[in-house]
């Protein structure tokens, strides 16, 4: 039986070549995920060890605040260095200074910010302990010179001699006296980076003079890390730590693992498995069928004494074949894939540090694994059924399966889909529950997998109707060929609308959100013009920003708004530090108590939820601490209902301003002068803006279409990661309609024997894939927005408030996946019209 099967599948190169494609793309897309996620995390790795490769021990200060995957830490006294200096075992002993700093390019475009961060801080003189090397130029010595790395010297089309400017995040005018390189690369992995003079930096991104953020440590030749560390404790202050070098980097990789980079993998793996999933119905479609042309065989072979097991054995055998020829070639494909997700990455802003492709011999053989698996789990069913065919079935015509959907099948995608709908809109509505939410999606989408044959005859029959009065004879027939096997129609529909249904999922999301961000700023921004920073890994906008624009004669009101790290109540949060009377004229924020305008001094205003999780009210007095060690109880002056623009905690910027390290705005929102117009404000603000290097000024609509753009842009790479698996389903639908016609043969050649010409039968052929495709996509578009709706609803709790059906994106969304299901049928339909008219009818 082993070698029956083997010659069986070698014979049948055409349809081995249509069922292994689909496991390739499946297994190409998580072997892809794998070998970037491995590929990135080994640059990462190799990045930080090549930054700490001097250093054996690092002084840094203990109070550190962690929120939204960052973290603020508080600061040290220069003093600190000369002690540790003189401590026996210890060869040097540098200051360092690590703040945000973004250098400005020759075109007057800041540099970076879109990924990697855009640091500045000061020139390490000590070779040994600073990973930069001087590659032109010298150090700075005064304090208008500055290093910047080569990257951004080439990025921004900068040269040894050149003025230029760096945003810290006040704009400070510099002279570029040295370009250096990262070890042997041109930057740290894209991280810009601009090194002053000490005394500059700490002029420029410390509060204070004589504090530093850190002490790099040099052990001499003979004492160890954990040595170095324990002679250097015993100096430091209580809010002081001292960790080894190797420390360092493992909590350096750990951080890049748990945050960015474990969330990158994950998000990669969903689509992965997305794939998979519209693999396996094409693999099932693909065994279900050549089981129902073997039949004869499978009989002939019963009739001559095998057995059910062997025959089982014979379709498991070729599913394993199958599984692990393309799971083989799916890990090389992988690679290529990995250079293209890097590639989109790249587009996207986010150069991130990498080695050559990296393949791990976990990789393969997880992709291996979940290839071969996910085509044995596709093929059960088939090989069962081809298990039981009687060896009486060889006297007969038993090719085509015309097996009917059960009631018991009915009863089950029934009770499955019911039961997932349920659940779907509980977690949407009354329980608020995500993870229910999403139990009841696989739900529904179970079950209605499990009814697409009992819906399939009627559908395709509304479906095929246009067909059949447009397209005469050869609608009818391609009608009719859609109906007369509704389980393979839908089967073959079922990986197309699988895919179609996350298209249309997100594609709801994103106009919700879009939906509510309007909604938001419509009802929340009083204003008439803003700034906002455009980029999530750069500096920010200068304090001074709001003031300079606020002395405008067009401008009535400019207030800045940025982050405060703090702990609440023992807990870290990010709040919002604003001028409260200024806020007030510019947002509406829905006060429930108090007065916005009342945030001034020790006074803190919280949203209507936090308060009363909190117990809270206008009065109270709340425990606040900083990252620099200090704590401060202060009073609530307000609380407000509408936390979707600036948060959930308010406190005053004079307040925050002794315990910032780094002033920054994230926005500046304006309201004009009395008579101003919108485009005459706007452009005064703009010429204040530029001289910052600022970014444009935004009218409220212009804000919202700017946010538009942003959930577009990442819609669009949504839509990138899906198409594979578009791509998968749509193999699918060529090679049913391929085998399909191998299995018609006979038939075909009689249609072209009683008239039809080749144009009526590629027509046919074409009629009956845009049926199927229909069938799949509307299925999909439907599925889709339910599961959009209830995704939506479900994130009500965390301030998405908004629902939008966007009708003309889901309508080219089905005209798209007809146009594919037409180009599907291309080839097979040029095959079909192609068969020799006599050959045809000869075949039995």
């Amino acid at each position: 039986m082993l070698k029956t099967a083997l010659k069986s599948l070698l014979s049948h190169k055409r349809r081995l070549l249509g069922t292994s494609s689909a496991v390739l793309l499946g297994v190409a897309f998580l072997a892809g995920t794998l070998v970037l996620g491995d590929t990135i995390r080994a640059g990462f790795s190799d990045l930080f060890e090549e930054a700490n490769a001097g250093t054996d021990a690092v002084v840094r200060s203990s109070d550190k605040i962690e929120f939204d995957g960052e973290s603020e830490a508080g600061l040290l006294d220069q003093s600190l260095v000369d002690d540790i200096r003189a401590t026996d075992g210890v060869a040097n002993a540098v200051p360092t200074i690590e703040r945000s700093g973004q250098i400005v390019g020759s075109d007057g475009d800041p540099i970076g910010g879109q990924g990697p961060p855009t640091m500045a801080g000061n020139w390490i003189e000590d070779d040994s302990i600073n990973p930069y090397s001087i590659a032109e130029g010298r150090a700075p010595q005064t304090s208008d010179e500055v290093v910047i790395d080569r990257g951004s010297a080439e990025k921004g089309d900068l040269h040894v001699g050149d003025k230029t400017t760096v945003r810290v995040p006040d704009p400070v005018e510099v002279t570029v006296v040295g370009i250096a390189t990262f070890g042997e690369s041109d930057s740290a992995g894209g991280v810009t980076f601009a090194g002053f003079t000490t005394e500059t930096a700490q002029d420029l991104l410390l509060p204070e003079p004589g504090q530093i953020t850190g002490v790099l440590v040099a052990a001499d030749e003979g004492v160890s890390q954990a040595q170095l560390v324990d002679r250097i404790e015993p100096l430091l202050p209580d809010q002081a730590e001292a960790i080894t070098g190797d420390a360092l980097t493992a909590e350096q990789e750990h951080d890049i693992q748990t945050d960015f980079l474990g969330f990158l993998t994950s998000f990669l793996v969903v689509f992965a498995g997305i794939a998979l999933v519209v693999s396996a119905f094409s693999i099932y479609n693909t065994f279900s069928i050549v089981v129902a042309q073997k039949t004869r065989e499978s009989a002939l072979l019963r009739a001559l004494g095998a057995s059910r097991r062997q025959i089982l054995g014979a379709v498991i055998i070729e599913a394993v074949v199958v599984g692990f020829v393309a799971s083989a070639l799916g890990v090389v494909a992988g690679l290529g894939l990995a250079e293209g997700l890097s590639g989109l990455l790249s587009a996207m802003g986010l150069d991130l540090p990498r080695s050559s492709l990296l393949l791990n011999t976990d990789t393969v053989v997880i992709a291996m694994v979940v290839g071969v698996v996910v085509t044995l789990l596709a093929s059960v069913a088939p090989a069962i059924k081809a298990s039981r065919v009687p060896p009486l079935a060889a006297l007969r015509d038993v090719a085509i399966d015309r097996s009917a959907a059960s009631r018991w099948r009915a009863f089950i995608g029934l009770v499955v889909a019911g039961a997932g709908t349920a659940m779907t809109i509980a977690g949407a509505t009354a329980a608020g529950s995500l993870p229910l939410t999403g139990f009841g999606a696989l739900a529904v989408v179970a079950g209605v997998v499990l009814l697409g044959p009992i819906v399939a005859r009627p559908a395709s029959g509304t479906l095929g109707m246009p067909f059949a009065r447009l397209r005469g004879m050869s609608g009818r027939l391609s009608r009719r060929n859609a109906m007369r096997n509704p389980r393979r129609t839908a089967s073959t529909a079922s990986a197309l609308m699988v895919g179609v249904a996350v298209v249309a999922m997100f594609t709801v999301v994103a106009a919700s959100l879009k939906e509510y961000v309007k909604d938001t700023v419509d009802s929340s921004f009083n204003g008439d013009l803003v700034i906002v920073s455009d980029n999530f890994s750069g500096v920010g906008l200068s304090p001074n920003l709001a003031h300079e624009i606020a002395q405008l004669s067009e401008v009535k009101v400019a207030t800045g708004m940025g982050n405060a790290a703090l702990r609440v109540d023992g807990k870290d949060k990010v709040a919002t530090p604003v001028n409260g009377p200024e806020l007030s004229q510019v947002m509406d924020l829905d006060v429930q108590e108090g007065s916005i305008a009342d945030i001034a001094g020790p006074t803190v205003a919280l949203s209507e939820k936090y308060a009363e999780d909190a117990g809270w009210h206008v009065g109270s007095v709340v425990p606040v601490s900083f990252a620099d060690g200090t704590s401060q109880d202060l009073t609530v002056a307000a609380v407000y209902k509408s936390d979707d623009l600036l948060g959930e905690i308010l406190l005053s910027q004079e307040t925050w301003a002794p315990h910032a390290v780094q002033q920054a705005d994230g926005a500046v929102a304006i309201a004009l002068a009395d008579g101003v117009s919108l485009s005459d404000g706007e452009a005064a603000v703009q010429a204040v803006a530029d001289r910052n290097f600022a970014p444009d000024v935004m009218t409220q609509e212009e804000y919202v279409a700017d946010v538009a753009a942003q959930v577009d842009q990442m819609l669009a790479m949504i839509y990138v990661l899906l198409l594979l698996a578009i791509i998968i389903a749509l193999m699918g639908i060529a090679n049913t309609l391929s085998l399909s016609i191998h299995e018609r043969t006979r038939e075909l050649g009689l249609l072209r024997a009683v008239g039809q010409s080749r144009r009526q039968l590629r027509t046919m052929v074409r009629g009956e894939s845009v049926i199927v495709a229909l069938f799949g996509t509307v299925g999909g578009v439907g599925l889709g927005a339910f599961l959009g709706w209830a995704l939506v609803k479900s994130l009500t709790a965390d301030g998405i408030q908004a629902f939008a059906i966007p009708l003309s994106q889901l309508v080219v969304v089905t005209g798209v996946g007809a146009l594919a299901g037409l180009l599907a049928a291309m080839r097979p339909a040029r095959r079909a019209a192609k068969l020799d008219v006599l050959d045809a009818i000869a075949t039995s």
